[in-house]
């Protein structure tokens, strides 16, 4: 019966992982697979010892997150990726990752050119970001920056 008892809690808490994608104001790219990428995404949070709870990325266009810039984060520029950290420490679910991520593909399409790769190895490295800044890896100083390519890196290396 014990053993039981220990299959049923680890199906429901494998079972309530979640990573859902929106394709909202854009259309999802043709090269796009969800069932390749889910299973990718909850490898980068074990290696770095979280568990994804619920994670939602919500694709736009520039307009659209643009205005979420503004409206959120007051800065009036445009971006590939916003993240919005839902989890809550207090409630003991540290090491629990919930999220809601929006990303641009226009700024992601975009940033392909401009760094000469292509629109789908770009929107993996977007897409590993967002989940790595919820794993509390940074990049807004040179140091910090470069630990988050490094990073960015070996995800697209299990991928």
């Amino acid at each position: 019966m014990r053993s039981l008892n220990i299959c049923v809690k680890f199906f429901l808490i494998f079972t309530s992982m979640s990573i859902s994608f929106y394709f909202d104001t854009i259309s999802k790219p043709s090269f796009f697979k969800a069932t390749a990428i889910k299973p990718w995404l909850k490898a980068i949070a074990a290696k770095e010892k979280f568990v994804i709870k619920e994670l939602n990325y919500i694709f736009l266009d520039d307009e659209s997150l643009l205005k979420i810039n503004i409206e959120y984060l007051n800065h009036d520029t445009y971006t590939d990726i916003i993240t919005f950290d839902n989890s809550d420490a207090s409630t003991g679910s540290a090491g629990k990752i919930e999220s809601d991520i929006f990303i641009s593909l226009e700024r992601v399409e975009a940033n392909a050119k401009k760094f000469n790769t292509t629109f789908e190895n770009e929107l993996h490295r977007v897409l590993a970001h967002g989940l790595l800044h919820l794993c509390g890896y940074k990049d807004k100083t040179k140091k910090d920056a470069a630990l988050m390519r490094q990073k960015e890196e070996e995800s697209l290396a299990m991928l």
